[in-house]
């Protein structure tokens, strides 16, 4: 929490205003954010000053490790936050390569298990996942979501486009980098997701989760939500952590890709201060 106000205010007091091309919207903006989170201490990164919403952001990631390209795949695993690009988005609207009601494109986990190459498919994530259960780290365990071949494909451009696993040892750590968050509604899911994604895989390739490194590089608030950041939120004393736990029996991607829901994650002690609704730009 210290590390996410900080950087709020930050915004607030030096951004640079800029307008949004795709938004139309104007942006409170700064550039180059670092946070890191200590999975192996199971300090959960959930924002308390506001309600936090933590299930929506475990469900988004369950879809991209099984590639889904549906907003109603992702409804189906507790989450509505591709319904608004999928079926909103004008530009994607009126694209050739859109299927129909819901469907996303080749976005996000599309590229992370089913990545074009020479009239076939590289799967990145269990590429990764079967090299980190043989002990292999060649400094490149790298899964990207960030394919400018096909951005015409699909209904937004990846935001958090990079996870870059590093084995020392026995100990699994995660660099994950985001080209551009909205910082009042994102990134309270983004912080959850980079912590879970860690602890995730480190459990399923037997491995300890260490800590994860979360790089922003266009961190920005709307002009729309600045007034609730600076009156309600950044007046708000943080509270103390919860933390986040995972059923045992998750032991493979096979696992994550089949029987896995939401049922399967809890988290424990969660206090926080009511919610804020913030705009949310499309």
């Amino acid at each position: 929490m210290k590390q996410y106000l900080e950087l709020c205010q930050r915004i607030v007091d030096n951004g640079v205003w800029i307008i949004n091309k795709r938004t139309g919207k104007r942006c409170l903006t700064v550039i180059n954010a670092d946070l890191s989170y200590d999975v192996a201490n199971n300090q959960f990164p959930l924002v308390t000053t506001r309600r936090g919403f933590w299930k929506p952001a475990i469900a988004e990631l369950i879809g991209y490790i099984r590639g889904y390209d549906n907003a109603e795949d992702f409804r189906k695993l507790g989450t509505k936050t591709w319904d608004a690009n999928a079926n909103l988005n004008k530009v994607w609207l009126n694209s050739p390569y859109r299927k129909g009601k819901d469907d996303m494109g080749r976005v996000y986990g599309v590229q992370g298990r089913r990545w074009k190459y020479d009239g076939g498919y590289i799967d990145q994530m269990r590429n990764i996942v079967n090299d980190l259960l043989l002990g292999i780290d060649d400094r490149g365990e790298i899964l990207s979501f960030y394919n400018p071949g096909e951005f015409h494909m699909g209904c937004l451009r990846p935001c958090m486009y990079s996870h870059h696993f590093s084995l020392l040892g026995n100990t699994l750590h995660l660099n994950s980098t985001q080209r551009s968050c909205d910082v009042p509604i994102g990134l309270t899911f983004n912080m959850v997701q980079v912590y879970a994604f860690l602890k995730i895989i480190a459990k399923i390739t037997n491995k300890k989760a260490g800590m994860a490194y979360h790089k922003i590089v266009n961190a920005h608030i709307y002009e729309d939500q600045l007034k609730l950041m600076k009156e309600i939120q950044l007046k708000r004393i943080p509270l103390k952590p919860a933390t986040f736990h995972i059923n045992q029996d998750i032991n493979s991607l096979e696992d994550l890709e089949t029987w896995v829901t939401l049922d399967d994650f809890w988290i424990k002690d969660y206090k926080s201060y009511g919610p804020i609704k913030y705009p949310f730009s499309v």
